[in-house]
């Protein structure tokens, strides 16, 4: 009878793990999502009124976004384990500008790909750029920033 309890214990278990994967997730998506409008939106603004070329401002834009995200992603979408103190927070946001800093060449790289030989205007290239680089920067995130 115990090994029953203990197989639906288990069972359990894991069901909420797999749910809490899934939830983090959507979360991390989610701020991701609002990061890309966030970089984007900023990456217009500094070519267009800020005369920079659109590589520099893509660097620029990036690394703003990556403090965002990094508070967001901290207090929502791995609450469970978020940093907690100044030690902890600055410990933090050093390892998540390691992982997404570490990003910003294959973004760069991408955007200037799409650009130079694919003929897309940097707007539309920065979105595919961000969306390949995504999924580098979750794992990463996951299983070192808050692993």
């Amino acid at each position: 009878m115990s090994s029953r309890r203990e197989r639906l214990a288990e069972r359990v278990t894991e069901r909420f793990r797999e749910d809490l994967k899934r939830r983090r997730l959507s979360r991390f998506f989610i701020v991701g999502l609002s990061a890309a409008a966030l970089q984007t939106a900023l990456l217009w603004a500094f070519v267009e009124f800020g005369g920079l070329y659109y590589l520099l401002a893509s660097v620029v834009s990036i690394e703003i976004t990556i403090v965002t995200q990094y508070f967001a992603n901290n207090a929502w979408t791995f609450q469970d384990r978020s940093h907690d103190g100044r030690r902890s927070l600055l410990g933090g946001l050093v390892r998540t500008n390691i992982v997404r800093g570490s990003a910003i060449p294959i973004q760069t790289g991408l955007l200037f790909l799409f650009v130079q030989f694919g003929g897309l205007m940097y707007i539309v290239a920065n979105a595919g750029a961000i969306g390949l680089s995504g999924l580098y920067r979750y794992v990463l995130d996951a299983r070192w920033t808050w692993g």
